[in-house]
């Protein structure tokens, strides 16, 4: 792998034209494809194998046309303390609404007028308008929800309070103030680590037209494959941030690198063949994690995972091509002034110069200045059991909310307190009950019974004398007569358990010929469906990616104490999202109005994401301290060395991330503000208290176990060479066999003993 990432750094750093060429038309071509395509992604979710799937297949296939999916809107009216919407005068301002609404937009297919559907609720002081369209809400332009906006402002205007809800409103999620807010933050901690701005804007500039290309082609497929509005920006998300650090890794390799030789064309071939091959592997777990999501087998959730893959897999791919040919174009000022005063950069053949920002990886041995890596891996080394057990306390700590996780479909009761969707929400719930905003629909199949009608009265009953039912509509049958349906509502709010004990009353009282769907049971059987799905995909991506790592470091219990602080840093994430966007912890001080249920697909996505970040840092700082030890030093040696070469990158790629994603928690879509926060929070324990405390220390009390690894595995493992330590070895004398001069060109011949262990030099 080194050897091949070796030949692909310099190829590109003497052909830089060419390849800088290839991924801007790249990027200009996927843009204009996007800039071509009709902006439409889908709002709708759908759940192969659960009962409320089946409920609605079976409503598409025997009531045609019933399960037409055009956008929907419910005007909501309440007239003044004391009065009655069936008024004359409030009366005519609700019928005016009514003709406003039907005249305000071509896409209305049809208006119900509240006096006409008895749409009023029980005390008469509130009533709701509902409006149908002809296309989806995510189809409708800006003119039609300015009219039905309008058509509320005209009662508004009478003396009602009139609020608007329904999907008619939805928005697709734009704006770019998370990007930018991510990039600049990105910036500064570039410019504060590299010290100089020409080395700062290389990890920005490919990660940018890595995010550019890779959101391009989601658009250009969202049609096709019907993505959802929040797959762009996961994509964005996680495209930024991987982007941005992948290529920090190899900037840094490679000015380090240039400490070591004048020729730059060679320090890019290193620095893509040693930190080049851990961005490949790294980027390999990610990609791992998030195709992983194709288990859960929810169609949304597998082409967010997806789209967010490729995201990953193009920065990986820029990193290591985009990031040597921008080195050829920027020169020795990648290097800091001080450094290129000095004369480093191989402006003058055999002289060095000053120490380089991030020391060499050079020979064994060869003195380095203490820096802050150096002196934290000593102080962790010194109390190795203090501070692991600290770090495990701490975060079991805040794990302890994630016991209390709850699970639950956002609605507009999620929605703002000042926000028009919210009020009438409210309003709804107010009149007709907070079961009124999440009902739940009752399918009876008829089609073996011999009594249709009896049957579907019988299951009537059942379902009206079932504790918790406020209200039931009688059933009503297709024209084929084999199906019956009903409207049941419940006498509590959607999101509640006593709602979802409800559902399960009604299922467990009916036969198998009785199915329970409509949103408020979709969300439920989506609860359930990913809690029985948690436990395989943790198998599948853990075990991909522990045989990925044994494979990287050719050791068993590295991997394993991997996986085991990825659960840590995960189980203490979710306990921080629990106590804010749950209980309600510092809930003000993030932006968070509405405390409740987590989104269901929320914590499986941040699992599989924050997994394959975790093994990112485990891959890029360990790959150091492996690096040292198959030179000869000795375990405790090695810590040391890794810290001293990685720490400081490392930090500089965590905050980064963390950057970036702490940026989106300023969005307004729920679940983008929740995933943010989870990752951030996920990145600050995992970087910092997992693989900068409990990794050195672990290592360093189980010593050269560590890198323990059966002969008989270690003869049937490919050697990737992570380590690049290939490259090191001196390139054969002249006339020895194969003897080329290149390094990488000619393998020697690998030891006769396997030791467990690569060569040493």
């Amino acid at each position: 792998m080194a050897q091949l990432l070796y030949r692909l750094g310099r190829f590109a750093f003497r052909r830089r034209r060419l390849v800088a060429l290839f991924w801007v038309v790249l990027l200009g071509a996927a843009g204009t494809g996007a800039a071509l395509t009709p902006g439409s992604t889908s709002s709708s979710i759908t759940m192969p194998g659960t009962e409320a799937q089946e409920a609605f297949d079976l409503l598409e296939e025997r009531f045609p046309g019933m399960s037409a999916d055009g956008a929907t809107a419910r005007v909501v009216i309440k007239v003044p303390d004391g009065e009655r919407v069936d008024d004359p005068a409030n009366a005519v301002v609700v019928t005016d609404v009514v003709t406003e609404l039907a005249a305000g937009s071509e896409r209305v297919a049809a208006v119900a007028n509240p006096f006409e559907t008895g749409a009023i609720g029980p005390n008469g002081d509130i009533a709701y308008i509902q409006v149908n369209y002809t296309v989806k809400g995510i189809e409708l332009e800006d003119t039609d929800r300015e009219a039905l906006l309008a058509a509320a402002d005209l009662g508004r205007e009478a003396g009602l309070t009139v609020e608007v809800g329904g999907d008619a409103l939805f928005q697709e999620i734009g704006g770019f103030t998370a990007e930018i807010i991510g990039v600049m933050l990105a910036a500064m901690v570039l410019v504060i680590t590299l010290g100089s701005l020409i080395a700062a804007g290389l990890p920005l500039l490919t990660a940018l037209i890595g995010v550019g290309i890779a959101v391009s082609v989601i658009t250009v497929l969202a049609t096709p494959l019907e993505f959802d509005s929040t797959t762009p920006v996961l994509a964005v998300m996680l495209g930024l941030a991987v982007g941005i650090d992948y290529a920090l890794f190899i900037v840094s390799r490679y000015r380090a690198e240039l400490a070591g030789t004048p020729d730059r064309e060679e320090a890019a071939g290193r620095a893509v063949g040693t930190a080049g091959s851990a961005v490949v592997f790294a980027g390999l777990t990610v990609v791992i994690a998030l195709a992983g999501l194709v288990v859960v087998n929810i169609p949304l959730l597998t082409k967010m995972g997806l789209a967010a893959a490729g995201a990953v897999i193009v920065a990986v791919l820029i990193a290591v091509t985009m990031a040597p040919a921008l080195f050829g174009f920027a020169g020795a000022r990648v290097l800091p002034r001080r450094e290129r005063l000095a004369g480093r950069a191989g402006v003058s053949a055999g002289d060095t110069g000053s120490a380089p920002t991030e020391p060499s990886s050079g020979p064994p041995g060869a003195v380095a200045k203490p820096n802050h890596g150096t002196r934290w891996a000593h102080l962790v080394l010194r109390r190795p059991v203090l501070v692991l057990i600290t770090a495990v306390v701490g975060l079991g700590v805040l794990a302890v909310p994630a016991a209390s996780l709850e699970l639950g479909m956002p609605d507009e009761g999620s929605h703002s307190p000042e926000s028009t969707q919210r009020k009438a929400y409210d309003l709804l719930a107010e009149g007709f009950g907070p079961g009124f905003n999440g009902p739940l629909m009752v399918v009876v199949d008829t089609g073996d019974s011999a009594d249709p009608q009896g049957e579907a009265d019988a299951v009537f009953a059942t379902v009206s004398g079932t504790e918790g039912v406020v209200a039931a509509v009688p059933p009503m049958f297709n024209e084929a007569g084999d199906t019956a349906m009903m409207t049941v509502i419940p006498a509590f709010r959607p999101s509640s358990t006593e709602t979802e004990d409800l559902v399960t009353a009604i299922r467990t009282q009916t036969g198998d010929h009785v199915l329970v769907t409509g949103l408020t049971a979709m969300g439920i059987d989506m609860s359930r469906k990913l809690s029985d799905a948690m436990v395989p995909y943790l198998a599948l991506v853990v075990g991909l990616a522990f045989l990925l790592l044994v494979l990287v470091f050719r050791s068993l219990l590295v991997p394993l104490k991997a996986a085991a602080g990825f659960l840590l840093s995960v189980l203490a994430a979710l306990g921080a999202v629990v106590a804010v966007f749950q209980w309600g912890w510092g809930a003000e001080l993030l932006g968070v109005e509405v405390t409740g249920p987590i989104m269901s697909m929320m914590p499986i996505f941040l699992i599989g994401v924050v997994f394959g970040l975790a093994m990112d840092y485990e891959v890029f700082l360990v790959t150091r301290m492996r690096e040292a030890y198959v030179h000869g030093e000795s375990p405790r040696e090695a810590v040391v060395t890794g810290f001293r070469y990685g720490a400081r990158v490392v930090t500089a790629a965590a905050v980064i991330m963390i950057s970036v994603f702490a940026g989106f928690i300023g969005s307004s879509e729920a679940m983008i503000k929740t995933i943010g926060f989870g990752l951030a929070v996920a990145v600050l324990l995992d970087a910092f208290v997992v693989r900068m405390a409990i990794v050195p220390a672990v290592l360093a009390l189980i010593g050269r176990s560590a890198w323990w690894l059966p002969a008989w595995l270690d003869r049937i493992l490919p050697n990737v060479d992570v380590e690049g330590e290939r490259l090191n070895r001196p390139a054969p004398a002249p006339g020895a066999a194969g003897g080329e001069s290149a390094p990488g060109s000619t393998e020697p011949a690998e030891p006769e003993e396997s030791t467990g262990e690569p060569a040493r030099v």
